[in-house]
């Protein structure tokens, strides 16, 4: 439940767990009780006992924050990590943190999300064709990861893509963090990454094929919309619509006209 603690964990569970999973679902329900970083588990406990002024009385998630959206996608997202008062507090990743305005107000203008505004995980939202997941799934100190971290965390990424793998056609990578943290994870799942591997960038694209038949793989990058890139239009709604819109016509998943 929220705001319990964790019972610490093998620095392995993710890779032993992650493999024997079936579903989505059961992915979702066993990321959450993941306690393999201890590093992170202090931090994201830490920051539920502190709190926030504003949040004083929330009672904070404080566990790892799953992918959130339908379990067939054709379009996914894949962020950083969860915010040590955004998803850690709510405990849906891109909910309740100035990253996840923009981010939804963008999804809702395309049609893809049912609201503007993400404050809770009990507040109706529902994503339409995309599904949003990370790379590490715990709040970080200072929000950044370390390498032992990332790669701890990957077999959970792994999973939930090979279980998307069927209607998977497309990938809105936010930020550069987690476009490197996603090229070593695409191989393990099928995917033929080009070499030398693709740089990231705002607009870049890559295409995957599957080594198994014909199908293709599109890899699209965008700024992360952070406090720090939107404030200084780094990355505006426009250009991050823009991207989401890209994603979005690849992978077939209907759009509305963005406002102008």
């Amino acid at each position: 439940m929220p705001g319990s603690r964790t019972t610490p964990q093998a620095h392995d569970f993710p890779s032993v767990m992650a493999p024997r999973l079936g579903t989505v679902r059961e992915l979702d329900e066993s990321v959450a009780t993941c306690g393999a970083c201890p590093r992170l588990v202090a931090w994201r406990e830490e920051a539920a006992r502190v709190k926030r002024k504003a949040f004083r009385d929330w009672e904070y998630w404080a566990r790892p924050v799953p992918g959130f959206g339908p379990t067939d996608a054709p379009l996914a997202i894949i962020g950083l990590a969860p915010a040590a008062h955004g998803g850690n507090r709510t405990g849906r990743i891109f909910t309740g943190d100035p990253s996840g305005d923009v981010l939804y107000a963008a999804l809702y203008d395309l049609g893809l999300a049912s609201q503007p505004v993400a404050t809770h995980r009990g507040d109706g939202m529902k994503l339409y064709g995309v599904r949003i997941t990370m790379p590490v799934h715990c709040a970080p100190p200072g929000n950044r990861p370390t390498t032992t971290e990332r790669d701890t965390c990957r077999p959970w990424l792994a999973r939930e893509l090979e279980l998307l793998r069927p209607t998977l056609r497309a990938i809105v990578v936010l930020g550069g963090f987690a476009w490197q943290a996603l090229l070593p994870v695409l191989p393990t799942t099928g995917w033929q990454v080009p070499r030398p591997r693709p740089p990231f960038g705002h607009g870049a694209h890559a295409q995957l094929t599957d080594a198994r038949s014909e199908r293709v793989l599109h890899l699209l990058g965008g700024y992360h919309p952070s406090q720090r890139n939107v404030s200084t239009r780094t990355l505006t709604p426009a250009m991050l619509r823009d991207v989401l819109h890209r994603g979005a016509d690849i992978a077939d998943v209907a759009v509305r006209r963005p406002p102008g």
